[in-house]
């Protein structure tokens, strides 16, 4: 082998080694404390508070992302039972929402017995799943109709595979595949109403928050920058620009979540489309912005600036982009009239 084909090779085994699949060890104990605390009792959307439940997750997004990756999925379980079943308490503990169907990955109901079902199959995208307690999961029944199913993790039939996660932003969450071998788990709701329900839209405009209060950490640096003797008028620039855009986005998330409170049975895909759509809008300008504006240092010496830069590009990637945009506009084809009166 010729010397630079060897050190082809080197670089190319280097450039391929494994990430860290493990979860942030802080993760789970804050995590718990929340719960513990009674901060992830939020109020239910829908009911007159959902803004109040969106400062929430935007206040704890700002702080780590990926902690609000399991707080959110926490109390998001939370809602959808209570909506799906109000007579049913949510056992104690942490809960994730796992409800992803890539073509890769299905999980199926292959049993039932007394009152239960059995599941098989893998599941993607199972952010904490080695420190959560249970979790909604989707699968397909035996009509291979969608069904949301609770299930309680620490099974032997469920297994945690190690491959796969290679993520570094939202890295921490270590959101990894599990393979179910017949586990055990008890329907929630009929088959569809997850996705059904009005509460489907509710949580998607959750979503949204969590990427606003990521994006105002951001922005505060740039402008604890700005007041700073040596800040020169092009950071003051971006400082204006980046709160003309976290303007618009605050504005657009308070007149959705009162449209919700209005409308609580209604169908919010239409304001919650709109809205995940102009936040991820604000979120590409201020990482733009305020990269532009403070330059390489708190990417490199500020561990909570730098976490949140790596893990905000990643999560606000929930957002389908264009294929988001065309459901959108195929929405406002059928109601071209709407939203845009003065």
């Amino acid at each position: 082998m010729s010397h630079a084909a060897t050190l082809d090779s080197l670089l190319q085994t280097f450039a391929c080694r494994p990430a860290i699949r493990t979860a942030d060890a802080a993760l789970q104990p804050l995590l718990q404390q929340l719960i513990s605390a009674g901060f992830a009792d939020l109020p239910m959307p829908g009911q007159g508070r959902t803004l109040e439940r969106w400062r929430t997750l935007a206040t704890v997004s700002a702080s780590d992302l990926g902690l609000v990756k399991l707080f959110e999925g926490h109390t998001d379980a939370l809602a959808i039972m209570k909506e799906l079943e109000p007579d049913w308490p949510a056992a104690a503990g942490s809960w994730g929402t796992w409800a992803a169907e890539p073509a890769f990955a299905r999980l199926n109901i292959v049993d039932r017995q007394a009152g239960n079902v059995y599941l098989q199959g893998r599941k993607a995208w199972c952010s904490g799943a080695a420190v959560l307690d249970h979790a909604l999961v989707t699968a397909w029944d035996e009509q291979q109709r969608p069904q949301l199913v609770a299930v309680t993790l620490r099974q032997p039939t469920i297994k945690l595979l190690e491959e796969g996660w290679q993520a570094v932003g939202m890295g921490s969450t270590a959101s990894v595949d599990l393979l179910f071998e017949g586990a055990l788990g008890r329907c929630v709701g009929a088959p569809g109403q997850y996705v059904d329900r009005p509460g489907f839209w509710h949580g998607g405009g959750g979503i949204a928050a969590c990427w606003y209060g990521a994006a105002c950490a951001l922005a505060g640096y740039l402008r604890q920058h700005c007041t700073q003797p040596y800040c020169d008028a092009h950071a003051q620039a971006h400082l204006g620009a980046v709160d003309t855009a976290l303007c618009a986005a605050r504005a657009v998330l308070r007149e959705t979540a009162h449209w919700i409170d209005d409308n609580p049975q209604g169908s919010a895909q239409l304001p919650v489309r709109r809205l995940r759509a102009q936040v991820e809008v604000v979120v590409d300008s201020v990482l733009a912005h305020v990269g532009r504006g403070l330059g390489a240092t708190p990417f490199c010496r500020d561990s909570h600036f730098a976490r949140l830069a790596a893990d905000l590009p990643v999560f606000v990637r929930q957002s389908h982009a264009q294929k988001d945009l065309a459901q959108l506009g195929k929405q406002l084809a059928v109601h071209p009239q709407e939203g845009w009166e003065l």
